[in-house]
Formats: structure tokens, sequence, C-alpha cells
């Protein structure tokens, strides 16, 4: 990135990726599926210097107000960085994913990148960042829960609610699923390769022992399932089947917080949180 900004002369100024990254967002780390490296790229009005393999320059139109300066370094900010990660994406689901884990740092909100994708129309890309936009979910904790949610969705035909705890009817928190279909009960996890440590397996037996015992329906899909999923989908099936056998009085969990829990599904909800309070109850998110 260092290597971009000596480049830079007023108005451009670093975009896409390297902004938000610049910025502080976990999930942006310069790199394509296989690992190899992403250029870095420069929005400017014109050609200011000749393109390296490692910077890209985007000559499209800007607002020079969208630049921001962080720790000495000329970057579109991250509502803008954040739309130029979606229109460039290679297919929706990628648009998603940016969209996700910019909102995932709390630098954007779903708000304000719809607000900007509505006064920008003509913009390269901007269709797709226009449909990626219902799709978004605020509280996504890694780009491999946007694939899980979205795979969720097009299987069952509705959308189920993201990383939302579910509580026992005396308030006490049984567990924070991955998904979780607030009407039946049934909830989904993604177990990648840090779900096979002993400990993290044993927590995860035990708070699935628990859903069980409340009255919900869990499914989990591990990581060699992403490729082939017909057993997964088979198992979700069976979930939703089971749920609707379910006596309506075998539901001992809701999804109401009790008055102590701060609710944080949301950026708003998060941009409220004070220092402290961000160590609490977002600590989880980083587990």
């Amino acid at each position: 990135m260092a290597e971009a900004g000596v480049l830079l002369v007023p108005p451009s100024a670093v975009t896409g990726w390297g902004s938000l990254a610049w910025q502080g967002a976990r999930w942006f780390e310069g790199t394509y599926g296989d690992l190899t490296p992403r250029p870095v790229v420069i929005a400017s009005p014109r050609r200011l210097f000749r393109p390296r393999p490692e910077v890209l320059v985007c000559e499209e139109r800007f607002d020079p107000r969208e630049v921001v300066v962080v720790d000495g370094l000329r970057v579109t900010d991250a509502v803008r960085a954040t739309c130029f990660e979606m229109r460039y994406a290679p297919n929706l689901r990628a648009a998603v994913r940016a969209l996700d884990m910019a909102c995932y740092d709390d630098l954007v909100s779903i708000e304000e990148v719809s607000a900007w994708v509505s006064v920008h129309p003509s913009y390269t890309g901007i269709e797709q960042a226009r449909l990626a936009i219902p799709l978004g979910d605020e509280n996504a904790w890694s780009p491999a829960e946007v694939d899980f949610r979205l795979d969720w969705t097009e299987l069952v035909g509705r959308r189920p609610m993201t990383n939302r705890p579910i509580f026992d009817l005396s308030g006490r928190h049984l567990g924070t699923p991955d998904v979780v279909d607030p009407q039946t009960g049934v909830v989904g996890e993604f177990d990648g390769p840090v779900h096979l440590a002993e400990g993290r397996r044993a927590a995860d037996l035990r708070r699935e022992a628990a859903f069980r015992e409340h009255g919900l329906h869990p499914v989990t899909m591990v990581s060699a399932e992403r490729r082939d999923q017909s057993a997964f989908h088979a198992r979700v099936r069976s979930a939703y089947a089971a749920a609707s056998r379910q006596a309506a009085d075998e539901r001992r969990w809701t999804l109401e917080p009790p008055a102590w829990w701060a609710p944080t599904w949301t950026v708003a909800q998060r941009r409220q949180l004070g220092d402290g309070d961000r160590e609490v109850w977002l600590r989880y998110r980083h587990g």
C-alpha cells in the first residue's frame, strides 16, 4: 500500500479494497481466491503516472470531497470504496460479500451504500451493486458465512436471520448460530477448519445439545461439503420436516433478548457502543 501511496498526486486517492483495508477492514486482505495478490486501485481523474502490475488506475469521475486522509494516505471514503468493490466484483455473490464485510467493521451501513448507489446511476457496474444491496446483511461475521446464508436462502426459499442470539425463556443465552429461521427454529452452522480443534468441537457439541433440548433444530455444514451440498440439503429438509411436526409448547426459546442484553446486529447499534462496551459485546465475533 505504501508503494501506491508514493504515486498519489492530488486529487487521486487509493480506492476499493486498498482503501477499506487501510481504514481497518479485517476481511479485505488484497488477494484473490487463489491467494495471488490483487493490485491496488488508484482513483484519478486522468492518467498522472505510468501504471504497473501492482497498481491499477481508474479514471472514472469522482468527487474530491469523497477523499479522506488516513494515517497520511489519501483514500476514498469507505462508502465509495465499498461501492467500487461491489461494482467491479466478478459476480453478484462477490458484491454481496464486499458489502457485508465492509459492514462487519462498521465502516459503512447498507443504508449509506444504498444512498450512494441511488445518486450514481450511470457508473460502471452500478446495476450489480443495486442488486446486491437487498441481499446484504450487516451482521455477517466472515465471507464464508455470507455464502452460507445465500445458499440457505436459495435452498429454503426464505431468508434467515444472521448471527442472532437465542435465549431460553428465562433469558439465558443458549448460543448465536450462523443463521436461524425465526418461524421454525431451524438453525444452521457452517463449520470451517477452526471448528475441528478439540476444545472448539466440544463447545459446539454442547451448544447443539442445548439447542435441541429447547426445541430448536440445528443443522451443520462442514467445509468439505461446499462443493457437493446434497447431503447437507437433505439434512436441512429433514430439520424443516421435524420442525413442522413440533407442538407449539415444545418451543422453549426466544429471539427476544433480556433487558440487560445489548443488541449488536446492525451497524447503527454497534456504532452506538463505547470502546469498553464494544470489547464486551463484540469480542465473540473474533472467536
